[in-house]
C-alpha cells in the first residue's frame, strides 16, 4: 500500500492531503517499464554469450568436446607420421630390396587399395562428425592394410636373402688348388690338342699342374655325390653336386678325402693331385656343370684372385696349347 503524503497549509492552519500528478505516474510506469526491458535485453546477451551461465553438465560437455578435437588433431599428425614413414620404407622396398634379390617390385595400386564390397562404415554414419570419424577410420584402415602387405614383403625379402646367401656360398668361385702350390694352368676350356692322339678336340674343363699329393678343395659348398674310378678317362675323381643346377668335378686324383654323401664347405680338402685315368702328368682337371651343361669354369672365380691373378689366368686359358687329359 503507497504511503499518504501531506503538507501544512497555514491558511487553513491544517494538513492537507498531496495529490500526485498523473503526468509523473505515468513517466514513473514508463520508467519501470524501460528499465525492465533494458534488464530483460541485457539478461539474454548474457544468457546468449556468456559460459558462466551453463549448467555443470553443460560445461563438462563442452570440456569433453574440446577434449576429442585434441585427441582427433593429435590422431591425425600421428597418420601423417606414419603415412610418411611407410611411403619411406615401400620406396626403399620397391628399389632396393626387391631389386637386389631380382624380385618383382609390389605395384602402387596394390599398396594403396581400398576395400570394396560391403560398406564397412555403417555403423559410423547418422552422427553430427560422422563424414571426419569415417575419414580418420578409413586412413587407418588403409595404413593397417599397407603394413600387412609390407610385412609380407619384408618376409619374403628376408627368405631371399636366405637363399642368396646360400647360393653365394654354394656357388662354385674359387680355384681348386691354391696359386701357393700351382705349378701353371695348363690348359684352359675350349679346343685343344690331344696328348695322346694330337688331335684338335674340345676340352670341357680346365687343367691345373701341381706336384702329386697337392691338396684339392671344394669351390663352393655342397654334398659329394661321387667319388670313384668309375668314370672313363677321369681316373680317380670327386663330383659335389652344389645344388641350384651347379655340379663340379674333379679329375685324376691320387686319393680321396671325402665319401658320397657327405657335405663339404667351400674351401674344404676332398682329395689330392694325382695322374690317374688318362693324363699325361700330376694336375687336377676341373669342370663345371650348369642345369646338365658344362660351362667354363673361369667365369666363376671371383672369390679367390685378384685382378691381376685373374687376368694371367684369362690370358693362359685362351691359349691353344696342349692339354694335359
Amino acid at each position: 500500500m503507497s504511503k499518504v503524503k501531506y503538507y501544512y497549509d497555514p491558511d487553513t492552519l491544517s494538513y492537507r492531503k498531496i495529490e500526485p500528478k498523473k503526468s509523473k505516474k505515468y513517466r514513473n510506469i514508463f520508467l519501470f517499464l524501460l528499465g525492465s526491458a533494458l534488464f530483460g535485453f541485457l539478461g539474454l546477451i548474457i544468457l546468449l554469450n556468456t559460459s558462466w551461465v551453463n549448467t555443470p553438465k553443460e560445461l563438462s560437455l563442452e570440456r569433453e568436446v574440446r577434449n576429442y578435437e585434441l585427441q582427433y588433431d593429435i590422431l591425425n599428425r600421428k597418420m601423417d607420421q606414419m603415412e610418411q614413414v611407410l611411403a619411406n620404407i615401400e620406396d626403399r622396398d620397391n628399389n632396393i630390396y626387391r631389386l637386389y634379390f631380382e624380385a618383382n617390385p609390389i605395384p602402387e595400386e596394390q599398396r594403396r587399395a581400398g576395400f570394396g564390397g560391403v560398406n564397412r562404415y555403417k555403423d559410423l554414419e547418422g552422427f553430427n562428425n560422422s563424414e571426419i570419424i569415417i575419414d580418420a577410420t578409413k586412413r587407418l584402415d588403409i595404413i593397417q592394410k599397407e603394413m600387412v602387405i609390407q610385412s609380407k614383403s619384408l618376409d619374403e625379402i628376408a627368405k631371399l636373402a636366405e637363399e642368396k646367401e646360400k647360393l653365394l656360398a654354394s656357388i662354385p668361385a674359387i680355384q681348386p688348388v691354391s696359386n701357393e702350390d700351382l705349378t701353371r694352368m695348363a690348359s684352359g676350356y675350349g679346343w685343344r690338342s690331344d696328348p695322346f692322339t694330337k688331335a684338335r678336340k674340345m676340352h670341357w674343363g680346365m687343367d691345373f699342374t701341381a706336384p702329386r699329393g697337392t691338396p684339392i678343395y671344394a669351390s663352393g659348398d655342397g654334398k659329394v655325390v661321387r667319388a670313384d674310378n668309375r668314370s672313363s678317362g677321369y681316373g680317380k675323381h670327386v663330383r659335389i653336386d652344389h645344388g641350384y643346377g651347379y655340379i663340379s668335378l674333379y679329375g685324376h686324383m691320387s686319393k680321396y678325402n671325402v665319401t658320397v654323401g657327405q657335405k663339404v664347405k667351400r674351401g674344404d680338402l676332398i682329395g689330392f693331385v694325382g695322374s690317374t685315368g688318362r693324363s699325361q702328368a700330376p694336375h687336377v682337371h676341373y669342370e663345371v656343370f650348369k642345369d646338365g651343361e658344362r660351362i667354363n669354369p673361369i667365369n666363376f672365380y671371383y672369390g679367390s684372385l685378384s685382378a691381376e691373378e685373374f687376368e694371367n689366368m684369362l690370358r693362359l686359358a685362351n691359349q691353344e696349347n696342349q692339354s694335359l687329359d
